[in-house]
């Protein structure tokens, strides 16, 4: 698995392995290995955007009585937004209303534009769990989606990100994967999603030659590929965990803004 870390004041990208990181070899002053616990686990990529699918699973669609679109439903979350594993949801005072959003994440892996379906795969460095933290009251206010999907710390994502090649070395498809919610209250735990990427309307390989055809996609950049089912709310001192099938388990805490 691939990540993003920072040791005292040195932040270094590099492998993780049996609970054990290995800095990339370009950072020098680092030494070989750490233990994971020894590092703070940053967010996996530093995005110049995120780019999210809206209405992505046949079972959500169905869910809210809602037709399937002709075409991926697209809108943006700033790269300001983005948080780490374990790192803190702030639930901005001027909501009432703030949503969790599990979803597969993909990450870019090098620069493209006009992308076709049958090339996408090439551009993939790998994937990852990514919660779309949604303001629904603000989201319904407004009438368009800018200010309820983009307060700070409204992008979880991580912890890792699993290549292709790990996929398929566990005989794992992106196109057919367990994703799963679960919020934690009052010590009480309760799955809130509970789906498989196989209930994509759009796959990811035409997700990523949609959205290349209207924007260049550059090295880290997210696709957030829609959620399934079963979206509600978080309070202040829920913990939420997304889980993906071979990506693994990203948990966030809600506190006050």
């Amino acid at each position: 698995m691939l990540g993003r870390f920072q040791y005292n004041d040195i932040v270094f990208s590099g492998e993780v392995f049996d609970g054990i990181v290995y800095p990339d070899p370009c950072y020098q002053e680092l030494d070989d290995e750490y233990a994971l616990s020894s590092v703070l686990v940053l967010p996996p990529v530093n995005p110049s955007k995120i780019v999210c699918a809206g209405l992505n699973y046949k079972d959500h669609a169905k869910e809210l009585n809602m037709e399937l679109p002709e075409n991926p439903l697209l809108f943006l979350k700033p790269p300001s937004a983005i948080l780490s594993h374990e790192g803190l949801i702030e639930y901005p005072t001027e909501s009432g209303q703030v949503d969790y959003e599990a979803e597969l994440g993909i990450v870019i892996g090098k620069t493209c534009r006009h992308v076709s379906a049958d090339d996408a795969f090439d551009y993939v460095l790998g994937y990852t769990c990514f919660n779309d933290v949604t303001a629904r009251d603000l989201q319904r206010a407004d009438g368009q989606w800018t200010r309820a999907k983009s307060f700070d710390t409204f992008a979880p994502a991580g912890p890792f990100i699993v290549t292709p090649e790990e996929l398929s070395q566990n005989g794992l498809s992106p196109d057919n994967l367990m994703i799963s919610c679960r919020v934690i209250r009052n010590e009480n735990e309760e799955v809130r999603q509970n789906s498989s990427t196989s209930e994509f309307i759009f796959n990811i390989s035409e997700l990523i030659s949609f959205i290349s055809s209207v924007m260049t996609l550059e090295t880290g950049d997210i696709i957030a590929t829609g959620t399934p089912p079963g979206v509600g709310e978080l309070l202040v001192g829920d913990v939420v965990e997304v889980e993906i099938e071979g990506i693994g388990i990203l948990r966030n805490t809600v506190v006050s803004g």
